[in-house]
């Protein structure tokens, strides 16, 4: 319980939820987040790095950038139903 306690905290701030929906699209480089987000580079850093360590983004390097992606399919569909039910009428 406490592991899933720690997720739905980690899901429970708009920025980083803002980061998540940005990533529902796919593989994103961190600063076309920041961009989609409109939040600084390092705000967006420090985000990801807690999503990170939270196990629901996961990054890849190339050369001196990184990019990143929801962590699994699990990630993606708990956002999914979450999207879908905080918008259902």
């Amino acid at each position: 319980m406490q592991t899933m306690a720690q997720l739905f905290k980690a899901l429970a701030d708009p920025t980083r939820l803002g980061i998540l929906h940005v990533l529902s699209g796919g593989e994103a480089a961190a600063g076309d987040i920041a961009r989609a987000v409109g939040m600084s580079p390092s705000a967006v850093s420090h985000q990801l790095a807690f999503l990170r360590a939270s196990r629901i983004v996961r990054r890849r390097r190339e050369g001196r950038s990184a990019y990143y992606a929801l962590d699994d399919d699990h990630v993606r569909e708990l956002f999914a139903q979450g999207l879908e039910h905080a918008t259902h009428s």
